[in-house]
């Protein structure tokens, strides 16, 4: 589904990876559909209402819609590795299970039962703050966005920036360019940066920028569940 080395050496470089047509046009399609039906979803938050920005998005509900678990199912074992390694060289004791149903029932075990894949959409004005997407004390360190829209057609703006907190430096910013069907997997919250003197963590966060016009769907893949 991806091609793990080369993700790897992104996400290595710069905390993030780009993976062109993941999706096809038809599919992002249907997903951007599920939007405004009510069964397939277990909440919806209106972003301005609590200091997230502006535009609002909803969460599955378990039984996943099969793509997006498919989906989910399929990029978990690719990114475990990257995981567990980042782990060892940040010197993080926690190692991930092979099998994403595992990484699951350790979740639940912790409580974290709520499901966390999520549609978003944005509107004219709409933005998103720079966030990390923990959800409780079970954290899979990557995740996934999938843009649904295609730039240029379907709005203007709305890029995804990254940045990065770097000890005792001024924090990078990434604009990360997607097509209609592209995907980005980014760090979560902490990635290692080999410096001189070895190996440090840097944190990393997330946003959307301003939308200047149409509307704007993503879907995001987190690979660990939510206290509520």
């Amino acid at each position: 589904m991806i091609d793990r080395r080369a993700v790897e050496a992104a996400l290595d470089a710069k905390g993030s990876a780009v993976v062109r047509g993941l999706v096809s046009a038809t599919e992002c399609d249907r997903l951007v559909a599920l939007y405004d039906q009510e069964p397939p979803f277990r909440k919806r938050v209106v972003m301005a209402r609590h200091g997230f920005g502006r535009g609002e998005y909803k969460y599955f509900a378990y039984p996943l819609p099969p793509f997006v678990e498919a989906l989910r199912s399929a990029l978990y074992p690719a990114l475990v590795p990257i995981a567990n390694r980042w782990n060892e060289a940040m010197r993080v004791d926690v190692r991930y299970p092979e099998a994403h149903a595992d990484m699951l029932a350790r979740c639940h075990e912790g409580e974290q039962t709520k499901p966390t894949p999520l549609l978003l959409r944005y509107g004219a004005g709409d933005y998103n703050c720079l966030h990390q997407d923990l959800y409780g004390s079970e954290v899979f360190p990557l995740q996934v966005v999938l843009l649904l829209s295609e730039p240029g057609r379907d709005f203007e703006g709305g890029e995804l920036v990254m940045t990065e907190q770097r000890p005792r430096m001024q924090s990078r910013v990434e604009v990360l360019a997607l097509g209609k069907g592209d995907a980005a997997v980014i760090a979560v919250s902490r990635r290692p940066v080999q410096g001189k003197r070895g190996t440090h963590r840097v944190n990393m966060r997330h946003g959307v920028s301003e939308l200047r016009a149409g509307k704007r769907h993503t879907l995001g893949v987190v690979f660990h569940d939510a206290t509520s």
